[in-house]
């Protein structure tokens, strides 16, 4: 009889297992069976915390250790947080233990990696994802029919990507995302990983010819081997002539807007990885019009607000709930979707083309 429920287990209590913590209680078709740490006791106080918000009933046990998680025949799927230095050993564990995996972003050190780790789960029939939430909320949809209605925008010609925090000064100085060897691809890898992916969206996953980047600062913690990106700066390319940007940084306040310019129009959006806090999402189209009346020369905006019926976040209706409710019905149904470690990988090819070519002083990098 097929299973109603997708039985979860999280390696680690990285902080944001919190808010998915929460969106598995939301999803109707997941539940929490396991906790792992390296320390029990944070496993566990770390269900203490994720109960009072969020109570399965019954409760997850605190589990030491991954491996003892990976092992245990009640669990059908991992979500795994750790960083990204370490998470090609437990995806790989976790596929061949018959786990379907949920894997944070960036998925892997480089291509070559995360190509291991999804043949991996190719081989043992489980299902791979990577945890961005924005491409399960209904917005996408909406915003898919405003650019293929050919009138709001047109024909695409440039699409422009920020996403960027200003990190206090004790994330500079101990995060681990200031770790080379933890988190190598710094605020490229945090934070690119979302405007890279919303490009290729836009674009219907067609691959850029060529790339750019630039990195604009880097640093590290004091134990770091080498320093990681605090800002970054790069350019896709694609063959029919489209153009995107993007810029990361976690050095600059706190911005994650979109735009996509056509020859007809353009769309806006200025929350597209963490929508605003409501009961609704938006997007903006904009046909502006120039018109000159002798002497006077006057910019006429003419802005159409887009609304999608979905709260921001912590809901039944959430992008994160949608995530984990997708991904569960795949391990329920036994669909193995292959649409979702594809385009993990090819965020990660144009991700690793980008930082090659900052490595070369900006040089353009060619994509096979």
């Amino acid at each position: 009889m097929k299973a109603s429920k997708c039985r979860w287990g999280i390696l680690s209590s990285a902080h944001i297992a919190r808010k998915n913590y929460q969106a598995i209680y939301h999803s109707n078709n997941g539940c929490i069976a396991a906790v792992a740490s390296r320390d029990i006791q944070k496993a566990q106080a770390f269900i203490d915390e994720c109960q009072l918000q969020s109570p399965f009933s019954p409760a997850p046990v605190a589990v030491e250790g991954y491996e003892s998680l990976i092992e245990n025949p009640n669990i059908d799927a991992v979500y795994i947080p750790l960083p990204t230095g370490l998470r090609k050993e437990w995806v790989i564990r976790a596929a061949r233990a018959g786990k379907h995996v949920m894997c944070e972003k960036p998925c892997g050190i480089n291509a070559s990696e995360l190509e291991e780790m999804i043949s991996v789960c190719r081989e043992n029939n489980v299902q791979f994802m990577d945890g961005v939430m924005f491409m399960h909320s209904q917005r996408l949809d909406a915003i898919r029919s405003v650019l293929e209605d050919q009138e709001s925008v047109g024909d695409i010609k440039r699409i422009t990507a920020m996403f960027s925090f200003c990190a206090p000064e004790d994330f500079l100085k101990n995060n681990i995302r200031m770790h080379s060897g933890l988190e190598p691809a710094g605020c490229i890898g945090d934070l690119g990983w979302y405007t890279i992916r919303f490009s290729l969206w836009a674009m219907k996953y067609a691959m850029p010819t060529h790339v750019s980047g630039r990195l604009l600062n880097g640093t590290g913690r004091s134990d770091s081997p080498d320093r990681v990106p605090t800002e970054f700066s790069g350019e896709l390319f694609f063959e029919n002539g489209v153009s995107a940007s993007f810029y990361n940084s976690f050095l600059t306040e706190n911005q994650q807007f979109i735009s996509v310019s056509g020859n007809k129009g353009h769309l806006t959006m200025e929350d597209f990885v963490l929508p605003y806090y409501d009961s609704e999402l938006s997007f903006e189209t904009n046909k502006a019009h120039f018109d000159v009346n002798g002497s006077q020369f006057n910019m006429e905006r003419h802005i159409k607000r887009h609304d999608v019926k979905e709260y921001s976040n912590n809901h039944p209706s959430a992008q994160e709930t949608q995530l984990f409710r997708t991904f569960a019905d795949c391990v329920i149904n036994g669909k193995i979707d292959p649409h979702w470690p594809d385009i993990a990988l090819q965020t990660q090819v144009v991700m690793d083309a980008c930082l090659e070519s900052a490595r070369n002083g900006g040089a353009e990098v060619t994509l096979g």
